[in-house]
């Protein structure tokens, strides 16, 4: 177990994010979420190990991906929350918090904006927008849907660093040119279609469809087989079997790899 320190020479979160990796970073997310747990427990110190399994990895990869962050040291300690924590956030980008946009106040928009949790963590909407005239003028978690026609306008005004479009497929291309000729570098959608955008702006895609797919997938896979079918696969192998080694008293069973796949996303 190791306590959390400052970068050496005060390296700041910026200076240490270009050597870490994508699967790292998701996972210090994650790591944060814990952490950001804990504090609300009033949990000042924590181990390596429990951090781990609170996170869902082992405690070698959470050591290793911890020092990215800088050297450990104080072997029987553990980690202190409020420092680790403040660390993360700093490497994240996330110490000065974020202000968003979000194009297109449908149902999903409504949600994503009523949820309390992106402000806890450091995401703020300050604007949301959308072209129904009915939608309009109406008011979601105390902001007014505004009209998307005077969106570059807005984004000059509000300077928001992160957007996220919930527009159906036909309009998210002409949001995303939209949202990119305003300046915005940041773009997160969850339109299903593909955007394009110029090179140094980072568009991420969240398709609900597609994870849905994969936990059916992974849910077909962990099914037990019908008992006819089991019945009829073990009558065949079994008329397959060699006479010499149907009455062996020596057990066999067969093995698969105990670990199965899962999608991670970058």
């Amino acid at each position: 177990m190791t306590e959390q320190h400052e970068a050496p020479g005060g390296v700041s979160g910026r200076a240490l994010q270009k050597d870490i990796p994508q699967a790292t970073v998701a996972r210090l997310a994650t790591y944060l979420r814990v952490l950001a747990m804990l504090a609300d427990d009033s949990v000042a110190i924590v181990s390596s190990e429990e951090l781990a399994v609170a996170a869902g990895v082992n405690s070698a990869k959470l050591r290793k991906d911890l020092s990215f962050l800088g050297p450990n040291g104080v072997r029987g300690v553990g980690y202190d929350v409020a420092k680790l924590r403040s660390r993360i956030e700093d490497v994240l980008g996330l110490s000065q918090g974020h202000r968003v946009v979000l194009v297109g106040a449908g149902n999903l928009g409504r949600a994503l904006v009523g949820y309390g949790g992106f402000q806890r963590r450091g995401f703020t909407v300050v604007g949301m927008f959308d072209s129904h005239p009915e939608v309009i003028g109406l008011q979601v978690a105390g902001l007014v849907v505004r009209d998307v026609a005077g969106l570059a306008e807005a984004v000059t005004v509000l300077q928001p660093t992160i957007a996220v479009i919930t527009v159906p497929d036909d309009a998210a291309q002409a949001v995303c040119d939209c949202l990119v000729g305003s300046g915005l570098q940041s773009i997160l959608s969850f339109a299903p279609c593909e955007l394009t955008a110029p090179d140094g702006v980072e568009v991420r895609r969240v398709d609900l469809a597609v994870e849905m797919q994969m936990l059916s997938f992974d849910a077909s896979r962990n099914a037990p087989p019908l008992p006819e079918v089991s019945r009829a696969v073990s009558g065949r192998i079994a008329h397959r079997v060699h006479p010499a080694l149907k009455h062996s008293t020596t057990p066999h069973s067969a093995t698969e790899p105990s670990s199965k796949g899962s999608v991670v996303t970058p």
